[in-house]
């Protein structure tokens, strides 16, 4: 699916990876306890034996989450946009000594992936880099086994817009509609990537607001049965009004969500 919003996401993250940016890092430090610890499958409630399961890492390059799943023996394959993201992960399975099969694409089109039937979808932070999340949806669905968990990090789409630098003195005011594909931008945070001169010019993360009900119901109607949901928040109420910490814990920047695929159980409940 070939559009401007492809073309902007791969421009971003070729770049991205050029700068060496903390989501573009391979981890090269792991062993099987970290790799687990990394992934918190337990606190997630998906089963943690991947010995010959089949895992997915939707839209999720850089030779992080691939190389915990293949060091826990999982069959792994990584689909995402940026070549140099992808070629990350092959670093990392040349230096763990394990097979990832890579596979460079859109999520909103997952057709390379025909016949699969992974046991687990694993997608960290990317859903809000596309306008219609139930393409997305639609999409991994003809890829996952019945059974199979779908895991997903995005947007808490009610602060969806928001950093620490819209601190007015007495909070973090909304201002936008809450209304699905609503576009935002804004400039990354400090910690994403080192700001010296490197030669590559690095265009803002463009995302879309995905609204909540939008993103539950749709994955209802798909099939899946939501086994999980969390919000993920890092900050301390005590911090510094205005400080990174503080926001995120008045605003909690993220959900997690888990969910498991079991086509046809509306049908059944009917």
């Amino acid at each position: 699916m070939r559009d401007e919003v492809y073309d902007y996401n791969q421009e971003r993250w070729e770049a991205l990876v050029a700068a060496d940016a903390l989501f573009t890092r391979p981890m090269l430090d792991l062993d099987a306890e970290k790799a687990r610890a990394y992934l918190g499958l337990e606190r997630l409630g998906v089963p943690g034996d991947l010995a010959g399961r089949k895992v997915l890492c939707l839209a999720g390059g850089g030779g992080q989450q691939s190389a915990a799943f293949a060091l826990l023996g999982a069959d792994v394959t990584v689909l995402d946009i940026s070549s140099g993201q992808l070629e990350r992960d092959r670093l990392a399975a040349e230096h763990y000594g394990v097979d990832v099969r890579t596979v460079q694409g859109d999520m909103r089109d997952l057709s390379a992936l025909d016949g699969a039937s992974f046991d687990l979808v694993w997608h960290p932070y990317s859903l809000t880099f596309v306008p219609d999340s139930r393409v997305v949806f639609r999409e991994f669905a003809k890829v996952v086994a019945t059974g199979g968990h779908y895991y997903v990090m995005c947007a808490n789409p009610f602060f969806s817009g928001l950093t620490h630098d819209s601190w007015n003195g007495e909070g973090y005011p909304l201002k936008q509609p809450y209304t699905d594909e609503a576009a935002t931008s804004y400039p990354d945070q400090h910690w994403v990537y080192d700001r010296k001169p490197s030669g590559h010019q690095i265009c803002e993360p463009r995302e879309y607001r995905q609204t909540l009900s939008r993103i539950v119901n749709s994955l209802i109607q798909a099939g899946f049965v939501l086994t999980y949901i969390s919000e993920v928040r890092n900050g301390h109420p005590d911090a510094e009004p205005g400080s990174w910490v503080h926001f995120t814990s008045v605003a909690p920047p993220w959900l997690e969500f888990v969910w498991q695929f079991h086509p046809g159980i509306l049908e059944r409940r009917g």
